[in-house]
């Protein structure tokens, strides 16, 4: 076993540096002598066919896609760790980018962090667990267009058609019941100027939208569970106030 393990280092270290980092840092990977798991960051808002103010943080999807692909083909990389904390954007180019997530046989943990709002909300399912911090919230809204509508039966009839791809791709990918989140997503009474409903961490879990609660410990656990990667042995925290070190992990 312990050859076993030697080898496959040597394999990951032969093989050069680790995988090249998203444009403006949003990604980084983590390796050692036992794993390599790479953490994508999703922020700000889903930039899709139109290039955002430049004074607006964002995530593009033409980075994200082909990191992606490049991700599953990598060897060295044992799992991907995806950390949410977007207000949506792009209906199109989000929903794309959770499909993938979904295809890749890697193992992937999302954890929703400050916020997983509107196409954030497949994106944050998307992965094989997922999870979310007991302050983090997630907005649950119909789909809704900016800029020139023609009124014309068709143009409601494609919102209609895009909103239930979305809803369809939720309740595949999450244990929550569609009645529900149908009707989370049509409420009137939870939000004063918008139709639909904010989630906290709490809520979320309970309907099933998300997994469980927890951070980037938990995320980890799961990412190594998936990767058949035996859990670390316990690290030692520094003894404050005089009082004698612990465990993590351990109670008191």
């Amino acid at each position: 076993m312990e050859k076993r393990q030697t080898e496959e280092t040597e394999k990951k270290s032969d093989q050069g540096e680790g995988v090249n980092l998203l444009p403006g840092g949003g990604g980084v990977t983590a390796e050692n002598g036992r794993e390599c798991f790479y953490c994508l960051n999703v922020i700000g808002q889903i930039e899709g066919h139109y290039v955002q103010e430049s004074n607006q943080k964002t995530t593009k999807y033409e980075h994200l896609i082909p990191l992606l692909f490049a991700l599953e083909e990598d060897e060295r990389v044992d799992g991907i760790l995806i950390l949410l904390n977007t207000m949506g954007g792009d209906v199109e180019a989000g929903l794309a980018i959770s499909e993938v997530i979904a295809s890749l046989d890697k193992p992937t943990v999302s954890v929703v962090l400050g916020g997983g709002h509107s196409i954030g909300v497949p994106l944050a399912v998307s992965a094989k667990r997922s999870f979310i911090v007991p302050s983090a919230t997630m907005t649950v809204h119909p789909v809704r267009t900016t800029g020139t509508v023609i009124s014309a039966p068709q143009s409601f009839a494609y919102l209609s058609e895009m909103q239930e791809r979305i809803v369809r791709f939720v309740v595949e990918h999450s244990r929550v019941g569609r009645d529900y989140f149908e009707e989370v997503m049509m409420r009137t009474d939870r939000m004063a100027n918008d139709v639909g409903s904010i989630l906290e961490g709490e809520e979320a879990v309970g309907c099933g939208l998300i997994d469980g609660i927890g951070g980037i410990r938990e995320a980890l656990s799961a990412l190594r569970e998936m990767a058949g990667i035996p859990a670390p042995p316990l690290r030692r925290r520094a003894a404050g106030n005089g009082g004698a070190g612990r465990s993590e992990g351990e109670n008191g």
